[in-house]
């Protein structure tokens, strides 16, 4: 399958405000997955110009209360995890008997990579029905932001048991931030239909998709510096994916009785921080 050009065209659809043909593809969508409206700002199918301003639906005032104990980080995403745990030798767990690396899934660089080897990762797969705005778990300022061409497979539970490298050859966004307690980066992954990548500090990144990996670098303190709390917004999916987030070695320890099909709430507690200074 033309898996860019279906994924472009039902893009256009998306953003297009067509009237009556939008708030019908609206309704059907509510219906065919069981969306929980009562969560969002806005309620009824008709409130939305574009099924793109619905599917990036904001949620109502308190919904998703960001977790403020300073020795936990928070989900970054309502959804489920794929697969979370050590980067051993490089290499992330994608599912039973597949493996990707590290250095690849970051676009290919391995000074990008160096600082999360040996580290943690945690892969989190966002459905249809979820909430599809991406938020810090943790308060950051960006040092890096790269953006990975590639294939735009389906991203699923079954697509990950059987497509190998999976995250590591779909389109991506790369985002790579300092905090207190580290670095962590967090990869934004396309799949099929996946029309658009944002994040709040330059917009929409593909489309269009290119061929070449493009890197924009950020500086680290003064007036351009780009800081976001805790639970602030940092991103979205128009036609959600899937969110691999990186962390330094020893700086996060993950529920242990969280693991792959856990479902997952913004907010809620993510992980805990292991040392709570700030690192050399």
């Amino acid at each position: 399958m033309p898996k860019h050009a279906i994924s472009r065209l039902v893009g256009k659809f998306a953003a297009a405000e067509a009237g009556w043909l939008t708030t019908k593809a609206i309704s059907y969508f509510i219906k065919a997955y069981d969306i929980n409206m009562a969560e969002a700002k806005l309620k009824n199918a008709s409130d939305f110009k574009t099924f793109n301003d619905f599917f990036t639906r904001e949620l109502a005032e308190g919904t998703r209360p960001i977790l403020q104990d300073e020795h936990s980080i928070c989900y970054p995403v309502d959804g489920a995890i794929s697969q979370q745990g050590a980067i051993v030798q490089g290499q992330l767990i994608q599912a039973k008997g597949f493996n990707y690396s590290l250095e690849t899934l970051l676009g290919g660089d391995k000074a990008t990579a160096a600082p999360f080897q040996g580290g943690e990762f945690s892969c989190i797969y966002l459905a249809p029905k979820d909430y599809h705005r991406i938020h810090m778990p943790v308060a950051g300022t960006l040092r890096e932001m790269i953006y990975v061409p590639g294939d735009l497979f389906s991203v699923n539970p079954l697509t990950a048991n059987n497509v190998p490298n999976l995250f590591a050859r779909n389109e991506r966004v790369v985002t790579i931030f300092d905090t207190e307690h580290g670095p962590m980066a967090m990869v934004l992954v396309g799949a099929t239909i996946v029309a658009s990548i944002e994040t709040v500090w330059a917009g929409t990144i593909t489309p269009p998709a290119g061929k070449d990996v493009f890197r924009w670098q950020y500086p680290a303190s003064g007036a351009s510096a780009i800081t976001l709390a805790k639970g602030d917004e940092m991103g979205r999916f128009k036609l959600g994916s899937t969110v691999v987030t990186t962390f330094a070695p020893n700086m996060v320890k993950f529920n242990e009785t969280a693991g792959p099909e856990t479902v997952t709430r913004l907010g809620e507690h993510y992980a805990d921080l292991v040392q709570t200074t700030a690192k050399a």
